[in-house]
């Protein structure tokens, strides 16, 4: 696999780097921008509602359980990392783009 930008492959499964835009019509992936990928929800960025929407939504796309996703980095920022469990970087780049 070429290096893919905004994934990184870790010891049991990988990383990804987000731009997470709260307040948007409906939750969704939508591409890249810059080296992350942009994820909109439609939560509010209150008490962590836009992160669990965030994670419903990738879950959901990259079809894994919620429970496999760990946010690592970002907690109150919109830029995130997330760690995927049992994800290879293969399988996570093509569910992704």
């Amino acid at each position: 696999m070429s290096d893919v930008p905004g994934i990184r492959k870790t010891p049991d499964g990988v990383e990804i780097d987000l731009k997470v835009v709260p307040g948007a019509r409906r939750d969704m992936i939508a591409g890249m921008l810059g080296t992350r990928f942009k994820v909109r929800v439609s939560s509010p960025p209150e008490g962590g509602r836009a992160n669990q929407a965030m994670i419903r939504a990738v879950s959901e796309h990259l079809e894994v359980s919620a429970a496999d996703i760990q946010l690592i980095r970002g907690r109150t920022t919109p830029l995130k990392t997330i760690h995927v469990r049992g994800l290879d970087a293969d399988e996570a780049r093509s569910r992704l783009t």
